[in-house]
């Protein structure tokens, strides 16, 4: 299979480099540098070379955290010729530590400091800008930098001595020991700012928003006058992708597709076709209820569903393509997070194959369009209100690919599929009366083979285990569960038991994203 890529959109010009040191808030730096209207991209430390670094053109580079120590055997490392860019640098937690040990420093381990921590600025510099001589940062970190080397200048200590920020005496590279950019920073944003607009000179001029034409030149200039294979599931990314596709190429050249894998929620069929007729997208609609259920009836491993789905769904669209020579491309709505969840970005570790990132054969003949792979969920959602999407579409809850057999704890059967069905639905409704739908991400029912004794009409019962997950995220790279009201959540146990006669028991997921995931698997 060959795949249409780019090193980052040929209309962006100032570009973040954010290095993949292996923390878990990689992701997070680039939402808050995108926050800031910069542009950003990740990219692993073993990928980092000069080529890179002249086809990316970075103004400045991030060096992430991550949960190695900087004097072991094969830690996480950069090329010291990165320092004589003279390109700004900022290095966080273990970044930090890094450019100090590749300099002369010393690391050792420390007591740790954990949480929230006080800093005392000793150094005036135009990174704190705006901060108080005292100030709460979040930190997270067993190491720490004992001694300085002689290149850089001492800037902020911790309340428990350790040196807490730095910057080079006559480059512009930084380092601060603690994380800027989580909210229990309090002025972490700040600190951000000051670097890439104030100290780097970067003028902020990332706007989704601003790129739909460039988005749907890219397009003509990629596919010319070949078919371009679209498929449609209702939700916001593939949507989005269609509606881009069809004002590039024009109605005769789209070939939109619905797939019904007997996957989906209740009434969805019927709402994604009316949706999709709104916007004047008529799609060729394939009923593979049977074909789905059948091929997933042994399967309970959460990995294997997606794959099985993935494969299937392959194969549908590689038989409509052989049946219309003239397809030459299938766009996918592949988002940023999608990517970064199934590995493709450097250095991620895959935490679940997305179909359309992952899922299409190498044996499938066509190539693949991805317009909405640099953005996340929220910035997709800008585009498409600018393109005049209804909101009801734009702020729709997302749904995984795999649809409901991965709401399905265990093996695939019809019984387990109606129960989470129907149990989504009532959550959904509940929200909905509350009014708290679009004030929160995500949020339906989960059902494994896990059993409760009950008790229902005066007898002894016993049912399944219904799990409701409601989250709320910005980009669903991170979550956290949402507060609902008593009542509400009281609503939606007693419906839930007094609809769905095998239910017993109604629990409510309180985990946050990490340590779990949003979805069960």
């Amino acid at each position: 299979m060959n795949t249409s890529s780019m090193k980052k959109p040929y209309y962006i010009h100032d570009t973040v480099l954010v290095i993949n040191l292996g923390g878990q808030y990689a992701h997070l730096i680039m939402r808050r540098v995108r926050e800031l209207g910069i542009y950003s991209e990740l990219l692993d430390y073993n990928e980092l070379s000069k080529d890179i670094i002249e086809d990316i053109k970075p103004k400045a580079i991030i060096l992430s955290g991550g949960p190695s120590s900087v004097y072991e055997p094969d830690a996480p490392t950069i090329p010291t010729w990165v320092f004589n860019l003279n390109i700004p640098i900022l290095g966080i937690c273990y970044g930090f530590q890094l450019i100090s040990y590749l300099m002369g420093g010393i690391v050792t381990r420390g007591k740790g400091e954990y949480g929230r921590t006080k800093i005392s600025i000793v150094e005036k510099d135009p990174l704190f800008s705006g901060w108080s001589e005292e100030e709460i940062v979040w930190m997270s970190h067993n190491d720490r930098l004992e001694v300085l080397p002689k290149d850089l200048k001492l800037l902020a200590v911790s309340e428990n001595g350790y040196i807490a920020a730095f910057r080079h005496r006559e480059k512009p590279i930084y380092g601060v020991q603690f994380h800027p950019e989580v909210k229990h920073t309090v002025k972490g944003k700040v600190l951000l700012k000051n670097f890439l607009i104030d100290i780097t000179g970067i003028k902020p001029s990332w706007r989704p928003t601003d790129f739909i034409n460039d988005l749907i030149e890219y397009i003509r200039r990629t596919v010319k006058d070949k078919k371009v294979l679209v498929a449609v599931s209702g939700g916001v990314d593939s949507t989005v992708t269609a509606v881009l596709i069809r004002k590039a190429i024009g109605e005769a050249k789209i070939v939109p597709v619905f797939i019904n894998t007997g996957l989906l929620r209740e009434n969805e069929v019927n709402e994604v076709l009316k949706n999709l007729e709104l916007l004047g997208i008529k799609p060729l609609v394939v009923d593979a209820s049977e074909e789905f259920l059948n091929a997933l009836k042994d399967v309970d491993d959460c990995e294997e569903k997606r794959r099985v789905i993935s494969r299937i769904y392959a194969e549908i669209l590689e038989e409509i393509m052989r049946k219309d020579k003239d397809i030459e491309w299938i766009a996918q709505g592949t988002t940023y997070p999608d990517i970064v969840e199934s590995g493709a970005v450097r250095g991620s570790d895959r935490i679940k194959s997305h179909h359309n990132v992952a899922g299409l054969p190498r044996t499938l003949r066509s190539k693949v369009i991805e317009p909405l792979k640099y953005f996340y969920k929220d910035e997709v959602r800008k585009i498409g209100l600018k393109l005049g999407i209804p909101e009801d579409i734009i702020y729709r809850h997302p749904f995984p690919g795999p649809g409901l057999a991965i709401r399905v704890i265990g093996r695939v059967t019809r019984e387990k599929l109606s129960i989470v069905r129907r149990a989504s639905k009532i959550v959904e409704e509940e929200l909905y009366k509350a009014g708290l739908y679009h004030q929160v991400w995500q949020a339906f029912a989960v059902v494994g083979d896990d059993m409760w004794v009950g008790v229902k009409g005066d007898k002894r019962a016993i049912g399944r285990i219904i799990i409701v997950r409601i989250v709320e995220s910005e980009d669903a790279m991170t979550a956290d569960w949402a507060r609902i009201p008593y009542e509400v959540l009281d609503r939606i146990s007693r419906r839930i038991t007094n609809e769905i006669p095998s239910v017993t028991m109604v629990a409510y997921s309180i985990t946050t994203k990490p340590p779990s995931t949003i979805e069960p698997c």
